[in-house]
């Protein structure tokens, strides 16, 4: 029988749930596959086990490769496993991969495409779910790092519709305008609970994916526990392992915030008084290298007090040779008559000549008849009596041109003995005004006759 079964089929591939999952000391999987209708006992040898990318138990359904064969201990059949797998995590894995390929090759992926978180946000943005314990996380992480402003947007993370409520909310968050009745986030976080694949796959789909990538505010993904990995993973700014690392991410700690201000107040304080501390150690180092004010002064002191006793000393000796001299020469009739003696005869020695004054006076008047010669040499109205005439314009300016005579309005001619106003050719007649007679000049004043002549 056991050769029979094992002939006919050695090769079965089985889908079912796990059920009564237990690992022998020696390594060995023993298990049980079960559907709505049958049941079927398997084990693993130590080999295969240990090669498994994910750990069995109770409950999960899984796709077993193996050969069946039977126990004659028990009179029972079974199945030997080769490969086992959760039943269509190869499919989606598969179609995980090729759409992760296509959207890379979009370049939605890249890095140059990833922005900074703000530092510290005053609004927040989280799209989760309103009932799950991942918002509490959030908010109680929040509160105790650094208390934000949180906009939640409800939406479903599994099932039906998940994917497209997702991209919805991060597109609804970018499209609130700033400074309106509701505060635009300066960030948001995309959240969920861990899963399996199929839990997580809304957040592969490729809505959710463009969605993340094209927001304009910076996201950080917080889908699944630290193992998970999904497509919103790579399309956002920030991969979080779990949403309460997301929480951190998003918020500086206040505390370490308050005593770097703290530090850098102590900092700057510090920075300012050493200037003034050096100064003043510097300063003191030279006072203590400057000499004392008495010492600096008792030189001057000294030479001044020598000054003052020469000084006395001098004027006592002058008033000394004074009174000496004066006492040599003292004053008497005949000094003074002698004096005068020769006053009077230094007097007579100097009697002023007439020549002296008659000759500069006669050198005076010759310098005035020089001067008169030219003043009638350069008198403008000397040649008027020669037949010359000058023309002036209705401004009384000189007119030294035939063209500059034709522009004026107005020329007024003077002759020696009257002037006559005229007006140039194609202009206006103009009344003659009467001639003034020019006057006598007046006769020059009588010269003075010289006192020495």
């Amino acid at each position: 029988m056991k050769r029979t079964v094992e002939d006919r089929f050695g090769f079965v591939r089985l889908r079912g749930e796990l059920s009564g999952v237990k690992r022998a000391a020696s390594g060995h999987l023993y298990c049980a596959l079960k559907d709505e209708n049958a049941v079927l006992d398997g084990v693993m040898w130590r080999g295969n086990a240990q090669r498994l990318s994910f750990l069995p138990e109770d409950g999960i359904e899984v796709v077993a490769s193996g050969k069946l064969t039977t126990y004659p201990g028990r009179s029972k059949y079974q199945i030997v496993i080769d490969q086992m797998e959760i039943a269509g995590e190869g499919a989606l894995l598969a179609l995980l991969e090729k759409t992760r390929q296509r959207l890379a090759a979009e370049g939605l992926f890249d890095e140059s495409r990833k922005r900074a978180l703000p530092f510290l946000p005053r609004v927040i943005g989280v799209v989760t779910s309103p009932t799950g314990a991942v918002i509490r996380d959030i908010l109680h992480r929040l509160a105790d790092r650094f208390p934000s402003h949180v906009l939640v947007w409800p939406v479903l993370v599994q099932g039906q519709g998940a994917a497209e409520q997702v991209a919805a909310a991060v597109r609804g968050f970018g499209a609130i305008q700033e400074h309106g009745p509701v505060p635009r986030p300066d960030l948001l976080i995309v959240a969920r609970g861990g899963g399996s694949i199929e839990d997580l796959w809304s957040f592969n789909e490729e809505a959710v994916v463009r969605a993340v990538a094209t927001s304009p505010i910076p996201v950080i993904s917080a889908v699944g526990h630290e193992t998970d990995t999904t497509l919103c993973d790579f399309a956002a700014d920030r991969r979080a392992p779990t949403p309460t690392a997301a929480a951190e991410m998003a918020v500086p700690v206040r505390a370490e915030l308050g005593a770097t201000l703290a530090d850098f107040r102590a900092r700057q304080q510090r920075a300012i008084l050493r200037p003034v501390q050096l100064g003043r150690e510097r300063l003191e180092a030279r006072v203590q290298r400057l000499p004392a004010p008495q010492a600096l002064l008792q030189p001057q002191a000294q030479r001044l007090d020598e000054l003052h006793q020469r000084l006395r000393r001098g004027l006592s000796d002058r008033a000394a040779r004074g009174r000496e001299l004066l006492a040599k020469q003292r004053l008497s009739p005949a000094a003074l008559e002698r004096a005068a003696r020769d006053a009077r005869a230094s007097l007579a020695r100097a009697r002023l000549a007439p020549a002296l004054l008659t000759g500069r006076a006669k050198a005076e008047r010759d310098r005035f008849d020089a001067l008169g010669r030219l003043l009638a040499s350069l008198d403008p109205t000397a040649p008027l009596a020669r037949g010359f005439a000058l023309v002036r314009d209705e401004h009384g300016t000189l007119v030294r041109s035939s063209a500059a005579a034709a522009k004026a309005a107005r020329l007024a001619l003077q002759f020696a003995d009257g002037t006559l106003e005229t007006a140039p050719a194609g202009s206006a007649p103009v009344k003659p005004a009467p001639a003034k007679v020019a006057r006598k000049p007046s006769p020059p004043p009588a010269r003075q006759d010289d006192l020495f002549g």
